[in-house]
This record gives structure tokens, C-alpha cells and sequence, in this order.
């Protein structure tokens, strides 16, 4: 039988705690769930009242994953749900608002993914999302010299970007909104990808098709849609070393060198935290959400 732990008042029976989730650094699911409960105060705010897809990876990067949104077999009663609307009909999600349900969660060994807009407005982005992916031999690197345009352009239409590495390949771009619908922030991240195309020539794609991508970085806009999901900023991604989808901070961006210095393994994430704090905070300050042109 599982060992049962308590927390906040919620008993939650964590499973296999030594087994090794990721082979190559020994990295076990004890520690990932260790990893959790450390960053829970930074990641909650990221996950909190939006219904989340789960990305599952039990056997390790090298296993099987498989995407899961809705409710799991055996989730708790006292797990928050929301109904959510899809293209193939009405189901329910849950909702990880809380320590408990986020330990709950993190025992299944999975990646958490949200959507741009939060359960109780479907549809209403309250954040506009970038996810720059390099071709290669492209690297997180030229993702850097995109972003910083980008950031520019925003700031024009009096808008605030904030980075955070994907945890894989690129980066990602993140802007606060007032609650804006996902088909009109849809329009306009496309029309600045295309923007971007246009100003960075032989840099920036901003079409999906592979066969244009090598060696460019292509500026996804598609993520804001109101049916897609983007990996939460923190979350430990199914690759092969934990590495974290991290918020970092411009002058970082602005000084990445070598696509090394934004790898960010799960040890890394907790003194980060206690040198800068959460450099996704503003996200969630009402006075900095901006309103599209």
C-alpha cells in the first residue's frame, strides 16, 4: 500500500517515491514531488482557476505520455473540477487551486498544461502567448534575438512581455491582458508573427510547415487559440534531464550567449526563487494587463 501523507488537512497516498523517473541524472519521483511542494507558492498562481491538461509520463521521458484532460479515474472528492466545453462535447477538468490537489497531481508524474484563459470566463484570454521553437541549427540563442524584437513591438502598443524557457528547445513569451476574446488575441499575436517575419527576414518563420523552419525560429501563435494548451511556467518537463519551464528575466535573455546558459534543471529552480523571487509576478498585478490595439 502507498504511504499516505498529509497535507493541509487532505490525505494523499504518494506511490513508488524511489522510483527513478529520470534515468540518466537518477532523478527520482520523490525528488520531483519534492521539487512541487517547493515551488507550489510560484506555480499555484500559474495553474490556479484554469482547467488543466495533464501530460503524463509515469514510466519516465523514455515511456509512454500521453495527454489527459479529463477528470482521471480516482481523483479525490475534494479535487475542484470545472465543466469545460470542447470540440467534441461537455467534460470536466480539474482545477489544481490548491497545495493538496497540486502534490495530488504531481503523483501522477505529469506535465502541466493550461489554457490562455481561466474556467470561470472560457474563451477570454486574460494572457497572450508566444512560444518561439528554433529549427535547427537554430537554437534558444537566435529565440533570445526574436524575443527581444518582440518585446519591442509590444511595448509600442503599450503591452508588457514576460520570458520563461519552454523547459525544451525555445522560449516563451507571455503578456497580461484584461480579458480580451482568444479569437481576437488570436488575430493579433498571428498579424505580430507576421510582423516579426517581415522585420527579422531570414530569421522568423511564422508558419507551422517544418520544411521552412531550419536553421529560422518560429514565432507559434497558434497557442492562443481558445482549444490549446501552453506547458506552466515551473512545470518539470518530460525530457531527459528535469528541466523547468523557468521565468527568466530580460537581462538574461538579453545576455544568452550559448543555449546553455538558459537550461534550467529542477535543482536549479529553488535558489533562483530565493535570488530574483518569481519573475512572473506581474502577470498577476491588475494594473499591468494591457489592452490589445
Amino acid at each position: 500500500m502507498a504511504p499516505m501523507t498529509e497535507v493541509e488537512g487532505r490525505r494523499i497516498a504518494l506511490s513508488n517515491l524511489d522510483k527513478v523517473i529520470y534515468p540518466e541524472s537518477g532523478f527520482t519521483k520523490g525528488e520531483l514531488l519534492h521539487y512541487y511542494a517547493t515551488v507550489a507558492d510560484a506555480l499555484l498562481p500559474q495553474l490556479r482557476g484554469r482547467p488543466v491538461s495533464f501530460l503524463r509520463f509515469p514510466d519516465g521521458p523514455d515511456g509512454q505520455r500521453f495527454f489527459a484532460k479529463n477528470v482521471p479515474p480516482g481523483t479525490p472528492s475534494w479535487v475542484n473540477t470545472a465543466e469545460v466545453t470542447r470540440s467534441d462535447g461537455v467534460s470536466r477538468q480539474v482545477l489544481v487551486d490548491d497545495l493538496p490537489t497540486l502534490m495530488w497531481a504531481a503523483n501522477l508524474v505529469t506535465e502541466f498544461h493550461t489554457p490562455q484563459w481561466r474556467a470561470d470566463a472560457p474563451a477570454q484570454a486574460d494572457r497572450l502567448v508566444f512560444d518561439l521553437d528554433p529549427g535547427a541549427p537554430a537554437d534558444i540563442v537566435q529565440c533570445c534575438e526574436v524575443a527581444v524584437w518582440l518585446r519591442e513591438r509590444l511595448a509600442r502598443d503599450g503591452l508588457e512581455a514576460y520570458a520563461k524557457t519552454s523547459g525544451s528547445k525555445g522560449l516563451h513569451l507571455l503578456v497580461p491582458l484584461v480579458p480580451t476574446a482568444s479569437e481576437r488575441v488570436s488575430a493579433y499575436a498571428k498579424e505580430l508573427a507576421r510582423e516579426a517575419e517581415a522585420g527579422l527576414p531570414g530569421l522568423v518563420v511564422h508558419r507551422m510547415a517544418r520544411k521552412l523552419r531550419a536553421g529560422k525560429v518560429f514565432v507559434d501563435h497558434s497557442q492562443n487559440a481558445a482549444a490549446k494548451t501552453t506547458a506552466a511556467a515551473y512545470t518539470v518537463r518530460a525530457r531527459v534531464s528535469p528541466t523547468v519551464s523557468a521565468p527568466v528575466s530580460w537581462a538574461e535573455v538579453e545576455g544568452c550567449g550559448v543555449a546553455g546558459d538558459l537550461v534550467f534543471v529542477a535543482a536549479d529552480v529553488a535558489a533562483r526563487l530565493g535570488r530574483d523571487g518569481d519573475l512572473l509576478a506581474g502577470l498577476f498585478e491588475v494594473d499591468r494587463a494591457g489592452v490589445l490595439p
